[in-house]
């Protein structure tokens, strides 16, 4: 792994917060001529501690107003069933995130984002349910993200 210095990390925080910034204003915010900041930059991309760069977009402004949370439960925990699943799920672009989980009924927690309930209806009986291996599927429905954060910590970074 990559040993990060303090301009490293001031580096990956202004980032995180706008990966749209010049690398002149970048510069400036951390302190650095733009020649360097742009090596560092580059150094950290070719490292694989900057994956990608994205635009956020506001789901609630393209009428993207339903999230659930889905437990899913599956038949039998092995790697071809699982693989199968993960790729399956992976061509759902309703499908935010994916996670495989331990400590609960379930063995996978999904994050899906659709328009409205009708929406939620067809996909949850018309393409999850139909995943071969899906045995039990619990929803919840957020009422409110109090917290939605990007950014992932850095403070545990020496």
């Amino acid at each position: 792994m990559m040993k990060l210095d303090k301009l490293d990390r001031r580096i990956l925080s202004v980032l995180q917060k706008n990966g749209n910034i010049s690398n002149l204003e970048l510069a400036e915010k951390v302190g650095l001529s733009p020649s360097p900041c742009s090596r560092r930059v580059k150094q950290l991309e070719d490292n694989g501690i900057i994956s990608r760069y994205v635009t956020l977009l506001d789901p609630a402004k393209l009428d993207l107003k339903l999230t659930a949370i889905i437990q899913i439960s599956m038949d039998r925990h092995t790697p071809d069933r699982f693989e199968n699943f993960e790729a399956e799920l992976e061509s759902y672009p309703e499908v935010m995130s994916c996670s495989l989980i331990t400590g609960q009924a379930a063995d996978y927690l999904v994050e899906v984002l659709v328009p409205d309930m009708e929406h939620y209806q067809e996909f949850l009986l018309g393409r999850l349910t139909r995943i071969p291996g899906v045995t039990g599927v619990h929803s919840s429905f957020v009422l409110r993200k109090i917290i939605d954060r990007t950014e992932i910590p850095l403070t545990y970074l020496g």
